[in-house]
Parts: C-alpha cells; sequence; structure tokens
C-alpha cells in the first residue's frame, strides 16, 4: 500500500443538505395540496363556472396567494385534475379487485365511474370542461387524456386477466377497452347533464348491460364467475 502524503488530494465530501431550503420546499408542496384542496370544496359548493376571484374568494384566500403557488391559470387545473383522477384511478382499481368475472370487472368500472361522477358533479365538470382557457396543447399534460388513457388501461388489464382465466382470446382486449371507456365517459358526460337524470345505479345496470352485450358477442366470453390471477398494477 502507497503511503499516503501531504500532497494527496483531500477526499471528496459530500454537501450536506440545506435543511432549512428542505423545510421550506416541503411547506410549499403541502400547502399547494392544502389550497387543491381547498379549490375542490369552492367548486362543490359554488359550481365548476368559478373565476379565479371567486374561487379563491370561496377558499378563504386571495388571488395574489394562489399565484404564489400555481404558475397561472392552467396550473391550478391541472392541480384540481391530477387529484381527481388519483382518486378515480384508485377506485377503479379496488373495485375491479372485487371481481370474480369479466362481466363483475365490467360492472365494476361503470358503477364507481358514475357512482363518482354523481357524488360530485361539479368538480367533474371543471375537470373535463378545461376551465381558465385550459387547453391540451400537450396531450401528455392533458388531464382529460390521462384520465381517459387510465381508464382505458385499466379496463384492458382486467378484461384481459379475467379473460384470459376464462380461456376466451384477449388479442382485441386494448382497441375493445378503449372503445368501452369512450362509450362509458360520453354516456357519464350526457347522464350528468339531463335534468331529472336517473339515478347512479339505474344507469349504471343499464349502461353495463349495453356494454357488456356486445362485449360478451365479441370475445365470446364466459360469465362464470372465475377469479382470475391479475397483474401487478405499476
Amino acid at each position: 500500500m502507497e503511503p499516503v502524503t501531504a500532497d494527496a488530494p483531500a477526499a471528496a465530501v459530500a454537501p450536506r443538505p440545506d435543511g432549512r431550503r428542505t423545510r421550506w420546499a416541503e411547506h410549499r408542496r403541502a400547502r399547494r395540496e392544502e389550497l387543491v384542496t381547498a379549490a375542490l370544496r369552492a367548486i362543490t359548493t359554488h359550481g365548476a363556472g368559478l373565476g379565479m376571484d371567486e374561487l379563491a374568494a370561496a377558499a378563504g384566500t386571495s388571488k395574489t396567494v394562489l399565484y404564489r403557488h400555481f404558475a397561472d391559470k392552467e396550473d391550478l387545473y391541472l392541480a384540481v385534475a391530477r387529484r381527481v383522477n388519483r382518486l378515480i384511478v384508485r377506485e377503479l382499481r379496488s373495485a375491479v379487485e372485487r371481481a370474480g368475472s369479466p362481466r363483475e370487472a365490467l360492472a365494476g368500472i361503470v358503477t364507481t365511474y358514475l357512482g363518482l361522477v354523481e357524488a360530485d358533479p361539479e368538480v367533474y365538470r371543471f375537470v373535463v370542461s378545461h376551465p381558465f382557457g385550459a387547453t391540451a396543447r400537450d396531450p401528455e399534460r392533458d388531464p382529460v387524456q390521462r384520465l381517459t388513457r387510465a381508464l382505458a388501461d385499466e379496463t384492458a388489464r382486467t378484461l384481459t386477466a379475467h379473460l384470459r382465466a376464462a380461456g376466451a382470446a384477449d388479442s382485441s382486449a386494448d382497441a375493445l377497452a378503449h372503445g368501452l371507456v369512450a362509450l362509458i365517459r360520453s354516456a357519464a358526460d350526457r347522464w350528468i347533464s339531463t335534468p331529472g337524470r336517473i339515478g347512479a345505479a339505474e344507469m349504471s345496470a343499464a349502461l353495463t348491460d349495453l356494454a357488456w352485450g356486445g362485449l360478451d358477442a365479441v370475445l365470446g366470453a364466459t360469465t362464470t364467475p372465475t377469479r382470475p390471477q391479475t397483474e401487478e398494477v405499476p
């Protein structure tokens, strides 16, 4: 071993984390989440048509404070939409995990989606209407497109697992899942905007019958309750 001399370079020392900067970043993150929660409450109470001034007042703060934590109107909209999307996807996954057959999986997706729409229709309208002039300039950032893809991916994953367990062909599952999601979303949008609409349970049953009739005819899938070995959700 070579001796260490006085001329040997000193070992590199990793910089110590700035505790104040870390605490400030965490504070800002927590404050953003609080403001998103306040915005959701305001939308639920006062409707999807709130402007920034009305939304800030209903949330008990000022527009200036909102702009300290959100770059612009679209940034706030995207933060609200991401929160809603996470809730919907989490509830969908929970529903389909309980399904014992392809039809039950489809019914779980339809029932959960319509139930969440009915539970807070103003928040749903806020997300799907792109308020504040928010646009889909970047499809990867558009929360409505992301939600549609998440719904379709979850539907395809679930149907594929169930259809494999039932011994049916699954090569068309992804394309059919996207078609089903388009059907479900269009029906939900129209239903939630209809005066004197029927309840979510009745609508879910009718929409499930409609969707399953076509899916069963195309895939020839069995409705025998067979619990599949579901793929792990990333």
